[in-house]
């Protein structure tokens, strides 16, 4: 028995010692550098984000302050931020898988590589689960710092109407335009036979381009055809001049660019250096433009729980019936919609702008006349049937314009707000930081 109880205890104390050491191993790997109210923050978390900070830092040229000090602004950030996925969490402010795919399907496409390709490269380099989380953090917190920060923004009416009325204003809300030119140059020495057929090649890619040829695929046929042997087509240069207002734009444009629609292109415009088609390709921030509105009142069914589908497609048609017979559709909607929105008004929706309805329910009410009540259909709500009552186009310029300035009103503060908020929360938190470890010592 004493032999028995000595081996007994020798094998607990090898055990004991091998757990004690696998257990200073852990705790040498991966300790806990900070406790932020009901999280941590790890030393292999604050181990990463130095490495990276270093590798920008080299990559960008930019100095970095001395190891202790850059260790405790990284401790710091790192607090912060976990200060706000517990918040986010306890917001419920989630990101599904898709999402994130769908968010490294345009990674992807930025870099040129397909979904797959994307992916093999991130295991290679043993970034994939990491990558995946970091992106899922990154949106939990812009989601976060919008809600919490814009709620704590207020932007007056005088505020919005002082900066319509500034130069600022002005300037700011002036439209941006991209642009993009297509150039047949001519020479000083051309004769006039030569600048002719120049002028009379560049409306013959006008008309290409009007057509339908797009207006890229007409300039690097021209490019190709003037480097060919022998040459088809004269020399030809251009490309895109990217968002610019209108007083940054090239002299040429500056009359001619405003007066286009999306999409259109001119030309030929004579310059000194030859021959110009230009193309506006994009408008963005203009605001003087008329919105379609369309007025309909609907009625809608849906299946549930104690109706079913076939329940719900027949009392929609007998529905219909009864108001074809001539019984008020307001009434109607009154007793039987399940919309809860426009019940109270008989069905009637309100004014909506061309793409503020259902994509899955716009198309039909397009389609219909004025006064005239639609057949049964099914979207993902249920059953409808629908009338238009009114058409009109409306001039939103200005509701656009103060919702613009509203925006960047908003924006300018927003930064310093969101730093006012992260202050707050910092020091309303529990945080305990560890000491540095001291080598040797786990």
């Amino acid at each position: 028995m004493n032999n028995r109880f000595l081996i007994t205890s020798a094998i607990l104390a090898l055990m004991a010692l091998v757990s004690s050491n696998l257990y200073a191993q852990r705790e040498v790997l991966d300790r806990v550098v900070a406790i932020v109210d009901e999280g941590v923050v790890l030393q292999s978390e604050l181990d990463a984000r130095i490495a990276e900070v270093r590798a920008n830092a080299m990559a960008s040229g930019q100095p970095l302050p001395a190891g202790a000090e850059l260790r405790s602004q990284m401790i710091e950030t790192l607090v912060v931020e976990s200060l706000q996925m517990q918040l986010a969490n306890r917001m419920g402010i989630r990101y599904d898988d898709d999402t994130i795919n769908n968010v490294m399907q345009s990674i992807a496409d930025q870099n040129g590589m397909t979904f797959d390709e994307y992916i093999t490269a991130l295991d290679e380099a043993g970034r994939y689960i990491s990558t995946r989380e970091q992106i899922r953090k990154e949106l939990m917190l812009r989601d976060l710092q919008r809600g919490m920060v814009n709620r704590r923004i207020n932007i007056t009416d005088q505020e919005i109407e002082n900066f319509l009325n500034s130069e600022m204003g002005r300037v700011t809300m002036a439209p941006d335009y991209f642009v993009d030119q297509t150039l047949i140059p001519v020479g000083e020495n051309d004769p006039a036979e030569v600048i002719a057929a120049k002028e009379d090649f560049a409306a013959q890619m006008l008309e290409a381009i009007n057509e339908g040829t797009p207006f890229e695929q007409v300039r690097e046929v021209a490019q190709r055809g003037a480097t060919s042997n022998p040459p088809t087509a004269f020399p030809v240069s251009g490309g895109e001049l990217g968002w610019r207002k209108a007083d940054g734009l090239p002299s040429l444009f500056v009359d001619i660019v405003p007066t286009m629609k999306a999409g259109e292109v001119r030309g030929p415009i004579r310059s000194p250096s030859g021959f110009h088609l230009v193309k506006l390709v994009q408008v963005r921030g203009d605001i003087n433009s008329l919105v379609k509105q369309t007025r309909a009142r609907h009625i809608l069914i849906t299946p549930n729980e104690i109706r079913t589908e076939e329940q719900a497609e027949q009392l929609i048609n007998t529905l219909h019936d009864r108001i074809e017979a001539g019984e008020d559709f307001a009434a109607i909607a009154r007793q039987n919609s399940d919309d809860a929105a426009s019940v109270v008004a008989g069905g009637d929706m309100g004014w909506a702008n061309e793409g503020g309805m259902p994509p899955d329910f716009e198309p039909i009410i397009d389609e219909l006349e004025v006064g005239v009540l639609s057949e049964p259909f099914r979207t993902s709500f249920g059953w409808h049937i629908a009338e238009v009552l009114e058409r009109r186009e409306q001039d939103l310029s200005r509701q656009f314009s103060r919702q613009q300035a509203e925006n960047t009103l908003r924006s300018r503060k927003f930064d310093v707000e969101l730093q006012n908020w992260l202050i707050e929360i910092r020091e309303q938190a529990y945080v305990k930081i560890s000491p540095p470890r001291v080598a040797g010592n786990p």
